[in-house]
């Protein structure tokens, strides 16, 4: 990111990373939401138009690059990850930011999306999960949940779904974070969080689409429902929960048990307190998989937030030395040196 205060340029607002294309998206879509935060958090971090880029695949989703004045390339089906893993090593004083789905992240573009992980590139994956395919109008998605009726599966899926946050902490992704398109100033902090990480940083989205899969994540979200469905991860801080925060989340050896701090037989003290940058990762995981138990509530934030050498750096420091001990190289010493042959 370019430093303003040196170049003596004015700071943008919200307004000017606008492209003032007419946004095609279905009135009251989540992606609206996630589209203002982006525009506010770039203005707040300070980047300049020329700073940022932005990649997408196929989707709803990816149409972002078109609605943000800035550089973009809206690529083709599940391959943003490759896209931006390349951009990024080209140009690695660039953010590359990644705009894309359930669908084209989970299904086709899955093995992208694990090895850019395990590679820690040095980009920002954000996931537009509505758990359906809504550009090409309602078909169930590698996210979608057992039993969902949908277009293409009119008797409801059999599929496992996948577990996005679990998915991107066995890829070893640096910086792993969930959000919910209705917590506007949550999703701002975790985008800001994620513009400072150095690596993969991974970010669930819950998007609601109103018209293929409305209401898809209610049971979390709702005003009326979120204080006791929702828990909010704060770094060193105990896993609190409820309207008054009376609810907590304790460990029964590894398995995680909402406890009611007013009965008298738990205090605080047995809460569970949260550590973001634990390089182990275990508790990452514990907390990945408590959406898999209704009777628990679903943990947004940061789950994890470790430093390690990115690919890009690594890349760098290779060339380096490889560079002093052999000298630079020429194009006809790679051309004739090695395993050749001649061809008569």
């Amino acid at each position: 990111m370019t430093d303003n205060t040196k170049i003596n340029v004015e700071p943008l607002k919200p307004k000017d990373f606008s492209s003032g294309l007419d946004v095609r998206w279905c009135p009251g879509c989540g992606d609206y939401s996630i589209l203002s935060q982006i525009q506010k958090t770039f203005a707040k971090i300070g980047y300049q138009k020329h700073e940022p880029i932005v990649i997408s695949g196929i989707g709803c989703s990816s149409r972002f690059p078109y609605y943000l004045s800035t550089y973009g390339f809206h690529g083709i089906h599940g391959r943003a990850p490759a896209l931006a893993s390349g951009t990024t090593l080209a140009l690695p004083d660039h953010p590359v930011w990644v705009a894309t789905g359930d669908g084209d992240l989970m299904s086709i573009g899955g093995n992208h999306f694990i090895h850019a992980c395990r590679k820690n590139m040095d980009i920002k994956l954000l996931l537009f999960n509505n758990r359906i395919y809504g550009l090409t109008k309602g078909q169930y998605s590698p996210t979608s949940e057992k039993g969902k009726i949908t277009k293409t599966s009119p008797y409801g899926s059999i599929d496992y779904p996948f577990n996005p946050i679990s998915l991107a902490l066995g890829s070893n992704a640096t910086f792993v974070a969930r959000t919910v398109d209705r917590e506007p100033k949550h999703m701002q902090q975790i985008f800001e969080k994620a513009s400072e990480h150095k690596g993969t940083a991974f970010i669930e989205i819950f998007q609601n689409c109103v018209i293929f899969n409305d209401g898809a994540f209610d049971d979390v979200s709702k005003k009326d429902v979120k204080d006791d469905h929702m828990l909010v991860l704060e770094d060193g801080q105990p896993m609190l929960f409820g309207k008054e925060k009376e609810k907590g989340i304790i460990l029964d050896g590894f398995e995680p048990k909402a406890v009611n701090l007013n009965d008298g037989k738990y205090t605080i003290d047995d809460v569970i307190v949260h550590h973001e940058k634990d390089e182990s990762g275990i508790l990452a995981f514990i907390l990945a998989h408590m959406t898999d138990n209704p009777n628990l509530p679903t943990p947004v934030g940061v789950f994890r937030s470790i430093r390690k050498q990115t690919y890009g750096e690594a890349l760098q420091e290779q060339i380096k030395n490889v560079t002093e001990e052999k000298g630079k190289g020429t194009l006809e010493m790679l051309l004739s040196e090695g395993n050749i042959w001649e061809v008569n």
